[in-house]
């Protein structure tokens, strides 16, 4: 397969390529794929998967730089060339999604509420895996509860493993567009990528870790006490939530509400509130949401 890709000058070419073609031997490297360079053209050849991830990697770089982008809010150094074998390059694409991921760069503790669709988890992945292959930390841990639609871990089929899978799948699904999926599933393999329930954090110190606690609208008071005591040494939490999408049974206090309320003040957590205006999925999504808003404000 055969891909070429017009860039509009020499410049955004230079700042493309990196030094000594760094970004560019780089990405053929992970994606076996073959590309050269003449001018203002790039020309990808290799397997069809490869050359669609490599194009798509090239893509999201290119528009970062065509944006005016350094990228340092997407993890990178501040006012440095965006660069690919710093990782998969996740640039905000709102305000609030900005002031969100300037947020987790800057605090230990990073609560992200807003509707779904705002980029709250992908974006908190992306920074994670970048931060990961940058050194910053030694390994990524995705949790969140298995409380969903009423059900419940004992009443599902299978094993552990696949009562727990449906959970967790949207934050390896995160992970699996940012990184090859055979370095995931080496990194989970070695405990470097971590996905579990909330309840297996119980006990635990994580140290030099990027922690992230996506859906923590379904954490009791409990859970959310426990989850924010597990922070260790050198470690980052982001805590993500929808407050109109809990599955708390009835009378079950809010770990979430109850968190806002207790740690908004406390030097090093903040707090970011998203909105139908950071949602970036389908235009749909923004107008379902705003429907659903306005008869909740009638109700």
């Amino acid at each position: 397969m055969e891909r070429v890709i017009s860039l509009k000058n020499i410049q955004e070419a230079q700042v493309l390529f990196g030094v000594q073609d760094k970004n560019l031997k780089s990405i053929a490297a992970e994606y076996k794929v073959r590309i050269s360079s003449r001018g203002d053209k790039l020309r990808l050849k290799g397997g069809p998967k490869g050359v669609q991830k490599a194009e798509a990697r090239l893509f999201a770089l290119i528009n970062a730089i065509r944006a005016g982008k350094t990228c340092s809010n997407a993890g990178l150094e501040p006012n440095s060339k965006p660069a690919l074998e710093s990782g998969y390059v996740v640039c905000p694409k709102t305000k609030g999604q900005k002031e969100y991921v300037e947020a987790i760069n800057k605090y230990d503790i990073t609560f992200a509420i807003g509707p779904a669709g705002t980029g709250k988890t992908y974006l908190a992945v992306g920074i994670a895996q970048q931060a990961l292959r940058k050194g910053l930390v030694r390994r990524i841990i995705l949790t969140r509860p298995a409380i969903e639609a009423g059900e419940s871990l004992g009443f599902l089929p299978g094993d552990i493993q696949e009562k727990i899978s449906p959970y967790l799948r949207p934050l390896l699904d995160a992970l699996y567009d940012m990184m090859e999926a055979e370095l995931v599933e080496k990194y989970r393999a070695a405990g470097i990528i971590e996905v579990a329930p909330l309840a297996y954090m119980r006990g635990r110190t994580l140290n030099d870790a990027f922690i992230i606690l996506d859906e923590a609208q379904n954490c009791t008071a409990e859970q959310m006490k426990m989850f924010l005591t597990r922070l260790g040494f050198d470690s980052r939490a982001v805590i993500t939530a929808d407050i109109t999408q809990s599955d708390l049974p009835g009378g079950r206090p809010s770990g979430l509400i109850q968190a806002r309320q207790l740690l908004s003040n406390i030097e090093g957590i903040k707090f970011i509130y998203l909105s139908g205006a950071d949602i970036v999925r389908h235009e749909l999504v923004q107008k379902i949401i705003e429907a659903y808003e306005k008869a909740d404000r009638k109700g």
